[in-house]
């Protein structure tokens, strides 16, 4: 821990923006994780369209309008909007999801772009400190030069690693709205058809 505080000292004022943005990707990763933990079981579609199927409008619209899952409020819409057009009803449900969805993404995008050129930042400063040392002390202490270069170093690897490691949970967020974005075009479309077939029955 002493040598942790040691380095993040030697890397200059930078470091503490960097640090800052490290703790918010953190929270912002696991704040994500556990939201699509909770969203990874789709039995509550399924049921709500079995209800639909068999003509039990009213519990399948209670059911999709308490649930936590997105899709199922798309769908609690389409059913509420059943007569006459349920899909342009599920369509601006699903317009009002998809940022809860996206919802941190933006901010953890921006910590990918940013913790590099805050690294980037701090070294540039450490050098020219660096460079004030070799203007004063001349080339005659060449360890005072090459130590100050390599605290300068510390920001911009500090910068990557925090992007590299945010980049990565990033990705995988982006690829679950996605596919929970055609998850519910799936329902929507399901349901559409149940609800057509049920119409058409009656």
């Amino acid at each position: 821990m002493p040598e942790i505080v040691s380095i993040i000292i030697k890397g200059g004022i930078v470091m503490i923006p960097l640090l800052a943005c490290s703790l918010i990707s953190l929270a912002l990763t696991i704040e994500r994780f556990i939201f699509w933990t909770r969203l990874k079981s789709k039995d509550v579609l399924e049921q709500i369209l079995s209800l639909v199927e068999n003509g039990d409008f009213e519990p399948a619209l209670k059911l999709g309008k308490t649930s936590s899952q997105p899709i199922a409020r798309v769908l609690a819409a389409g059913i509420a909007h059943r007569n006459p057009t349920p899909a342009k009803a599920m369509e601006a449900a699903a317009q009002a999801e998809i940022p809860v969805l996206k919802s941190r993404l933006g901010v953890l995008d921006t910590i990918v772009t940013l913790a590099p050129l805050l690294g980037l930042l701090g070294t540039v400063v450490g050098m020219i400190g660096s460079f004030d040392i070799m203007s004063e002390a001349g080339l005659g202490q060449p360890h005072a030069v090459t130590g100050g270069v390599a605290e300068a170093l510390i920001a911009t690897a500090t910068g990557l690693l925090i992007a590299i490691l945010t980049l990565i949970p990033y990705n995988y967020f982006t690829t679950r709205v996605e596919k929970e974005m055609d998850a519910m075009e799936h329902f929507s479309s399901s349901l559409e058809l149940l609800l057509h077939e049920h119409r058409g029955n009656h």
